[in-house]
């Protein structure tokens, strides 16, 4: 397996690298996490010529949330210097940009997935289906490197679903060794929940909305978290230690403090410590 696949430290967004993209080609509605409404393929008017966003030191007092919490896996830059080889969306032409702005979501599901499949990798439990998970990999990793116009076109749900099966059993693998194993609420409606010093050591918690659940000193070692939606969500004192498939976004979108205890490979969110 290539060095660079299993890198996860190029699986973060580089925006020195890219050329604005999610700025640009993504849209977003006036709301709680955005001051303004955009549509796809438009500039955010915050976004300088140089690509960089010009009030990015102050989004949050600014309205701009939303920004905050997001994240591309390291999809912005791959796209920019990789799909297009460092043409920029701005001297093209308007089919040049609107492509870019097709490939974008496109690449950034993919780097999620790779985000998953690598973690995967790491976790001794799901040895079992270890090739499995190599084999997914190499290929979402190719999958990255295709034509501009063959990633437009790719059905990126159908490989996610297939992905899913083994992240699915991984899940299982995991979970099974975990003490007290947890409980499936698997898409559960948690919205503003109390959980509040809960046990949740190995449940699963895969597309849960959990919205502004109270997790205050909730045990969530060894839980599965892909897709929860922790969207102020308290995770004050929190123990994720050991908890998978959870994601830098997932974190930067929910309210914790210095002692809440993290997978060692996601960094605890800036405003945490201003929320104090």
């Amino acid at each position: 397996m290539r060095d660079h696949v299993i890198d996860r430290a190029g699986l973060r967004g580089d925006c020195a690298q890219c050329f604005g993209l999610c700025c640009v080609a993504l849209p977003f509605a006036a709301s709680a996490d955005f001051a303004i409404g955009k549509e796809a393929g438009t500039p955010c008017p915050n976004l300088r010529g140089d690509h960089r966003c010009g009030i990015h030191a102050r989004l949050r007092q600014e309205g701009f949330t939303g920004c905050t919490v997001y994240d591309c896996f390291g999809a912005g830059q791959k796209v920019s210097q990789v799909t297009f080889g460092g043409q920029d969306w701005r001297g093209g032409s308007r089919e040049h940009a609107r492509l870019m702005f097709d490939v974008f979501p496109v690449v950034r599901q993919l780097h999620e997935l790779l985000w998953y499949l690598t973690e995967a990798l790491t976790l001794p439990a799901a040895r079992p289906v270890h090739a499995d998970l190599r084999r997914a990999l190499d290929r979402t990793e190719r999958l990255t490197r295709r034509a501009p116009e063959e990633l437009a076109a790719l059905d990126v749900d159908a490989h996610r679903q297939e992905v899913n099966v083994l992240l699915l059993r991984t899940s299982e693998l995991v979970r099974a060794g975990a003490r007290g194993r947890g409980k499936n609420r698997r898409g559960a409606d948690l919205i503003g929940a109390r959980l509040k010093g809960s046990d949740l050591r190995g449940a699963t918690l895969r597309g849960a909305c959990l919205i502004a659940a109270d997790l205050t000193g909730a045990d969530l070692r060894g839980a599965d978290l892909i897709g929860a939606d922790l969207r102020d969500a308290d995770l004050t004192d929190a123990d994720l230690t050991g908890a998978f498939f959870l994601t830098q976004p997932q974190l930067n979108a929910a309210r914790g403090s210095a002692g809440t205890r993290l997978p060692a490979s996601l960094t605890r969110p800036v405003h945490w410590a201003a929320e104090l």
